[in-house]
């Protein structure tokens, strides 16, 4: 075979299935990424970005990194396959400049651009992409949407030196997508086989306009340009390198520091926005850049392994003793919607559940009574001597919603549910996960542009980490997964949410938006379809 052609006569398109759901996302809203400021002149290259983060994963591996902050710095150094746009959801060419679905969605054969190398020199090949690929099963507990999205992989057939093809063996409707994100993101041969351990502590060799130049564990992590790069995704404005020289993500741990520092020109970008950073951040002539999540949104997700929260009973008495409302209008920023169901109003698929989930304090203490839960000394109910006590499992990642934590325990309190917060390092996820010691899991919300973040998280034949029981959720979660058919597939997304609602295996609390404070100093910071960004168009001026 010739290397410039395919066997397949078909063009090389996005499957079209799944075009309607990636068009949901031009209904966003929010605000996304600004055209410079009109007296900031033309774009300049070099300078330093300061970046002001709330916690440090202690992980390098993008594959095996899933908390934004960590992401926000790593996903500048690694490319995808493919790149999905933020304004139409289309996905679009990135390291792949063309490809083909197969009728079945059992293949996807990506064709890619010439000249494109990772950090360490090697060739962005068809060989690379399939040892990365292979690669990804042995990770382990931290690489648990790599994983999910491979679900059902057969394997990576290098056609000639720059066409792949992937084949799974069902069919795989949520793929093409998948493709588009950091987790998917091929990294070079030599970190192939090298230990999970050792893919976080030295980090991986990905072939983006940055790489890291240093890393002080749950201090900072800076990076630096790297020169030469020139095959960047289709919807960037700038060709070849990246403008800025440096990039540094500092851990600030308290919100209001973050916005005081952007406030007073120390730092020239920061996350976790909050409802209350808002006038500092306005004060300074600072921008409040905005994208709402789409994915499972922001949660209290019960462990159904333990024995107080095996009891749908007590798992739904404590979904309706809380008052989304209030916990919006108290934490969030402004333009923050509370729950509707577990998957937010901008995922595709997403079903109202309004009703089910209504504030409802006097049925959740019926349903607590009806459980045998009576009412004690102190207010917190107990059943046969043993107290109604939950441990909450928080990590510092969820430092600017501590409070809305807090407003939840109050609110659980009042129907006699005791809560105790056990707040974590993210660096303990993995172990935590992995002990199950905690009765619920704070914030446990997953940003994708597709339903399927619902299987990552809900799927007994995946991670687990809430202990559900095998049952009807598994059985919908792997048939969305395989449906080609929009309809068909929104018909079992639909039945998938009511299920998660219905059974109370989450209390599900807001429909996050990504809100970064942006310097008057800083142009062209993008929000992407996922809400992550991208600092390549970014320059100082």
């Amino acid at each position: 075979m010739k290397p410039d052609r395919l066997k397949s006569a078909r063009p090389f398109t996005v499957l079209a299935s799944t075009l309607p759901l990636a068009l949901a996302l031009s209904a966003c809203g929010g605000e996304t990424s600004p055209s410079p400021r009109a007296d900031a002149g033309p774009p300049a290259s070099g300078g330093h970005l300061n970046f002001a983060v709330a916690t440090d994963a202690g992980c390098l591996d993008p594959q095996q990194v899933g908390s934004s902050d960590t992401l926000y710095a790593l996903r500048q150094t690694v490319d995808s396959l493919t790149d999905q746009d933020p304004d139409s959801g289309r996905i679009v060419p990135w390291l792949a400049e063309r490809w083909e679905v197969g009728d079945d969605a059992k293949s996807f054969t990506f064709r890619l651009r010439t000249g494109a190398t990772f950090s360490d020199g090697a060739p962005v090949d068809a060989a690379a992409v399939k040892k990365s690929f292979d690669a990804v099963p042995g990770l382990g507990g931290l690489a648990i949407l790599a994983q999910g999205y491979l679900a059902g992989y057969k394997g990576t057939e290098v056609v000639d030196p720059l066409t792949a093809k992937i084949t799974f063996e069902r069919p795989n409707a949520q793929f093409l997508q998948a493709t588009s994100t950091a987790a998917l993101a091929p990294v070079s041969p030599a970190d192939a086989g090298r230990t999970p351990r050792q893919r976080c502590a030295d980090g991986v060799h990905g072939s983006g306009p940055f790489v890291v130049s240093g890393h002080e564990p749950n201090r900072s992590l800076t990076l630096k340009k790297r020169t030469g790069y020139a095959w960047g995704s289709t919807i960037w404005k700038k060709k070849g390198e990246a403008y800025l020289d440096t990039v540094t993500f500092d851990v600030v741990a308290e919100p209001g520091v973050r916005a005081g520092s952007l406030g007073s020109g120390q730092v020239d970008v920061t996350g976790g926005v909050r409802r209350q950073d808002e006038p500092v951040l306005k004060q300074a002539g600072a921008a409040v850049e905005r994208r709402a999540n789409p994915g499972v949104v922001f949660n209290l997700g019960f462990n159904n392994g333990r024995p107080l929260t095996r009891d749908v009973r007590v798992r739904r008495a404590a979904q309706i003793a809380v008052n989304r409302e209030e916990i919006v209008e108290a934490v969030f920023p402004r333009g923050t919607r509370p729950a509707s169901s577990i998957l937010s109003r901008t995922t595709p698929g997403h079903v109202d559940l309004s009703k089910d989930l209504s504030f409802d304090p006097a049925r959740a203490k019926s349903l607590l009574d009806e459980a045998g839960w009576v009412e004690g000394s102190g207010g917190v109910r107990t059943k046969d001597g043993t107290e109604l006590s939950l441990t909450v499992v928080s990590f510092s990642s969820a430092g600017a919603h501590r409070t809305a934590l807090e407003l939840v325990q109050q609110q659980l309190g009042d129907v006699g549910i005791r809560i105790k917060i056990k707040e974590l390092q993210v660096s303990q996820f993995p172990q935590t996960i992995t002990a199950g010691d905690y009765d619920a899991f704070w914030g446990g919300d997953l940003t994708r542009a597709d339903p399927d973040g619902l299987r990552t998280l809900y799927s007994t034949r995946l991670v687990n980490s809430y202990r559900l029981p095998a049952g009807e959720l598994d059985t919908v979660l792997d048939q969305q997964a395989a449906t080609l058919d929009t309809s068909a597939r929104d018909a079992l997304v639909e039945r998938a949410q009511r299920l998660v609602v219905g059974q109370a295996y989450a209390v599900p609390l807001v429909d996050l938006e990504a809100a970064v404070g942006v310097s008057s100093r800083v142009h062209g910071l993008r929000l992407g379809a996922s809400s992550g960004i991208q600092l390549h168009d970014t320059w100082k001026g």
